[in-house]
């Protein structure tokens, strides 16, 4: 994408003039000239953006320009390479590196041939402007959608009896293992159906175990078979071969309760037969659901399958009604253009959906007119799912350049994969898709594109945090069809998924490819030709994802990975077990770092990573602490260390000023020893921290490593896990009238020990967001310190969090709280009202087993909309008298709906929405 492109260069030649121009000493002129006339290109591409996209000599124009800018970015990336390596030379020995500095001047011509060849390329493709074929106006702007939240149960319409059958028929019928398939054309709502009969709470009830696995066209049984026991058990070894895991499955359900397995986007027999095999048919009631496009597939596990109908006319424009207004009504002078194109989009729920992403934000009826002519009579009247293009290209089009480019990088993930929300956040600001603007953060900016994504209903949202944020997302299959065939149309990024053989890998032109994707099957056939070829300078991002290690990995793979992309930028490779070669710490222009491997420290070589903003390290060594050696401190690009085992972080360098803080947003998780004031110092910058470990040390009065909290200004989620190796050895006794007689005793056969209790001493910054404390045995006197929290929206405490019997927060505490969540405590009584939480929304008790009541004050709060209990017996009835309340009071009301649930059900309890 040319836009980008441009866009990204121009970028990293700017923050060169801005913080390192000693590397462009001798071609700074040149560099400047660049931007000047890469600026002008900018404009000029902005100006162009009105000729139609369709048009096939522009299309080649966009190509031409294309390739200059990025033969000028490897140019740059080359020459900053060896000014690198110059710069950390011997002072004395610089200015004799006669070679260096003849290959300076080359540099610099070459650098102004790129630059003639941009300004004759403005001069070539500007009559275009004039006489080229012009966008309507519906294009020429892009609204933003209004902001409407819709749960999944607002975009299932016309699916309420279709899903009361379905759970009838898999709840009923035999003991035996059965097949229950859900058919119909491509978006009809299969998966949509399957999804709200998976949440149903008669399906969670009456099955203990619910698994969803996403398969598709092409699928892999080990990724299969872990996906089973993610969801059976907490614990996964990576190292256990297919039939290892099916005994393991096999063990589980044979003496456990009833099984749901739901198998979306089935392909073929071949993977319910598999599954089949996977079940004890010991007449418990497993049961299989799966979807798919083809009737055949199903009938050959039941005749009886469940066939989707389409949506009636008037079903079509409340659906599209709902999408584009949520709760409001459309106006008058819109609504009959807009009937007209629901009768258009004819019954398919998926056309209804994508058409109002192009309508939201629009409210001129000229608009709305727009949209029905430009949706065409033809686009959707055949079974071939190949005429959703033209709608999908028609809400395509209308997004911005980096949004577009964002859309099309998602089919760098596998097929059917949730992908982590933050991960693609990331990945995103890495690839330089995310323009800079100075009043919002890069993080910032992007999430507001993964929203707009959302909205536009181009992405589908699979998860969602508390706090209502996007978890993980994925694309539908045919949006990944088209994204995945635009995208190497267009540079975004070249995926090589399925396991070719050695010819075709040799054959294949890679020589324009700036983003590689490899399925994991291919990865070791594809490095083992990558040792054959010259290094490809074009490569800039290299991308693996699978759910396990790549078997059969040998060092000459890594060997190959480094040293065959030298100028790479983004590198995204978790399945393969990493090393740090010599050739590894020459890829000096990564800006993202994705690895696992057996390690057990980061080396001090990390910090030649000059431009590194995102490092990810998943140890599979098995250490207590990973320790960071490396000085992260005078990293300034570095934003964002994920570690899978608590880091223990260097001590700032000396030779830093103190005054230079650190750009650091995100630690998680970190160890409990490098919780200090000189760390926090450093650190100031940082909006996410989680902490884990011994933790008890941290809430010492006399050296609490938490007091240097509210130096963190800007910190919006904080996670503490106490994760002591001792823990179940310790017991708290609490004594709510005095602290001082309230201890934890350490038992053991031959040793025994009394400790101080933890108790709150330090002070939280006030813009903290969201909290997640995890067995830090606190009083809940210690709750005095969150309540006046002005901006906590989420407090999750988990794991014996806090201890005692009685707790009763103060009044006017908690002002902004939105989420309460509490698990496994001894609290007996809690005594709160809607002063306590005004804006409470969400009310969580798991395995509060000694709470007497949930308190009665609760239902006068105005906003709250979900009580959820799980195996907190004596809370049941009150929380069922707080339900009818509710019930009651939005009968004659336009509040959203309340809801109570309990698990396991009780008599006493009426779970009702």
């Amino acid at each position: 994408m040319t836009e980008v492109a441009v866009n990204s260069l121009l970028e990293k030649l700017l923050e060169l003039g801005r913080e390192n121009t000693e590397l462009i000493v001798g071609v700074q002129d040149n560099v400047n000239d660049l931007v000047a006339d890469l600026q002008i290109l900018k404009a000029f591409l902005k100006d162009a953006s009105k000729i139609d996209g369709d048009n096939q000599g522009w299309k080649q124009s966009l190509k031409e320009i294309r390739n200059v800018v990025y033969k000028a970015d490897d140019s740059v990336d080359k020459f900053l390479v060896e000014a690198k390596e110059h710069q950390d030379t011997h002072p004395a020995a610089k200015w004799i590196d006669v070679p260096y500095w003849i290959n300076v001047k080359n540099v610099a011509k070459e650098i102004q041939a790129i630059k003639n060849k941009v300004k004759d390329l403005q001069v070539k493709y500007k009559p275009l402007l004039e006489t080229d074929t012009q966008l309507s106006t519906l294009s020429m702007t892009t609204p933003q959608p209004i902001q409407i939240n819709l749960s999944d149960e607002d975009d299932v319409v016309g699916l309420e009896e279709e899903a009361k059958t379905v759970i009838d028929r898999l709840i009923h019928g035999s003991e035996k293992l059965e097949v229950v398939p859900i058919v119909s054309m491509a978006g009809l709502g299969k998966s949509t159906l399957a999804r709200k009969v998976y949440r149903d709470s008669r399906i969670t009830f009456e099955f203990v175990s619910c698994i969803w696995v996403n398969v598709s066209r092409s699928y892999n049984k080990t990724k299969v078979l872990l996906n089973i026991l993610k969801h059976l058990r907490k614990q996964l070894d990576m190292n256990k071969s297919d039939e290892q895991m099916i005994r393991e499955i096999r063990t589980f359900l044979g003496h456990g309760r009833r099984c749901l397995i739901v198998v979306d986007d089935v392909w073929s027999t071949d993977i319910i037969e598999f599954i089949k095999h996977v079940f004890p048919n010991n007449k418990k009631g497993h049961r299989i659901m799966m979807t798919s496009r083809f009737e055949e597939v199903g009938s050959c596990f039941n005749h009886d399958c469940h066939k989707l109908t389409f949506l009636t006319d008037e079903e079509s424009w409340f659906l599209l009604n709902l999408k584009v207004f949520g709760k409001r009504y459309c106006p008058s002078e819109l609504e009959e253009t807009g009937r007209n194109i629901a009768k258009k989009c004819n019954g398919l729920p998926l056309s209804v959906l994508v058409t109002a992403g192009v309508l939201a934000g629009r409210t001129t009826k000229r608009e709305w007119q727009l949209v029905y002519e430009n949706m065409g009579d033809c686009l959707i009247y055949s079974n071939d799912p190949r005429t959703y293009v033209g709608l999908i290209k028609m809400s395509y089009d209308l997004l911005s350049y980096y949004q577009q480019a964002c859309f099309l990088y998602c089919a760098s993930f596998p097929q059917s994969f949730n992908i982590p929300a933050w991960k693609l956040i990331h990945l995103w600001i890495a690839e330089g898709f995310i323009p800079v603007q100075k009043q919002f953060t890069l993080e910032e900016q992007a999430e507001e594109c993964l929203n707009d994504l959302t909205k536009k209903n181009l992405l589908m949202v699979i998860e969602q945090s508390l706090d209502g944020k996007i978890k993980t997302c994925r694309l539908n299959d045919m949006f990944y069809e088209f994204c995945e065939k635009e995208a190497i149309e267009e540079d975004i990024v070249w995926a090589i998924k399925n396991a070719p053989d050695q010819e075709s890998l040799e054959t294949k032109d890679l020589g324009t490819c700036r983003r590689l994707c490899i399925d994991s099957s291919t990865l070791s056939n594809f490095l083992k030709e990558l040792r054959k070829k010259p290094p490809m300078e074009n490569v800039k991002s290299f991308l693996c994802f699978s759910s396990k290690p790549i078997d059969n990995q040998t060092p000459d793979m890594n060997k190959s990975l480094h040293k065959g992309f030298p100028l790479i930028k983004v590198l995204d490779v978790e399945p393969i077990r990493s090393l740090f070669s010599k050739d590894f710490y020459r890829l000096l222009h990564l800006k993202y770092i994705s690895l696992s491997g057996e390690f057990k420290a980061l080396p001090l070589m990390f910090v030649k990573f000059w431009n590194l903003e995102t490092l990810i390290i998943h140890t599979t060594h098995k250490v207590r602490t990973f320790e960071v050696k490396a000085d992260i401190w005078s990293m300034m690009r570095l934003r964002h260390l994920h570690v899978n085992v608590p880091a223990k972080l260097p001590p700032s360098s000396a030779s830093i000023s103190k005054e230079r803080e650190c750009n650091i947003h995100t630690l998680s998780v970190i160890a409990p020893q490098s919780c200090t004031s000189e760390v926090f110092t450093r650190a100031r910058n940082l909006m996410k921290l989680a902490i884990r470990g011994q933790v008890f040390s941290l809430f010492d009065s006399n050296a609490s490593g938490l007091s240097g909290l509210d130096m963190l200004k800007r910190l919006e989620k904080l996670k503490i896990v106490n994760d002591d190796p001792n823990l179940e050895k310790l017991k708290m006794v609490n004594d709510d009238q005095d602290l001082e007689k309230s201890k934890i005793v350490y038992d053991d056969q031959d040793d025994s020990q009394v400790m101080t209790p933890p108790v709150m001493v330090f002070m939280l910054p006030n813009t903290l967001r969201k909290l997640t404390l995890y067995n830090t045995r606190l009083n809940w006197r210690d709750m005095t310190k969150l309540g006046p929290l002005e901006s906590l929206e989420v407090l999750k405490l988990r794991e014996n969090a806090f201890s005692g019997e009685f707790w009763e927060p103060e009044i006017g505490s908690f002002a902004r709280l939105e989420v309460l969540w509490i698990e496994k405590t001894d609290l007996q009584i809690w005594k709160a009202s809607s002063h306590n939480f005004p804006r409470l929304k969400q009310l969580v008790l798991i395995l509060c087993e000694e709470l007497e009541e949930v308190p009665q004050g609760l239902a006068d709060i105005p906003n709250l909309q979900e009580i959820r209990l799980e195996c907190t017996y004596k809370a049941v009835k009150s929380a069922s008298i707080i339900a009818k309340k509710k019930l009651e009071d939005h009968a004659s009301s336009s509040v959203s709906r309340f809801r109570l649930s309990v698990f396991p059900p009780h008599l006493d309890a009426d779970d009702s929405s």
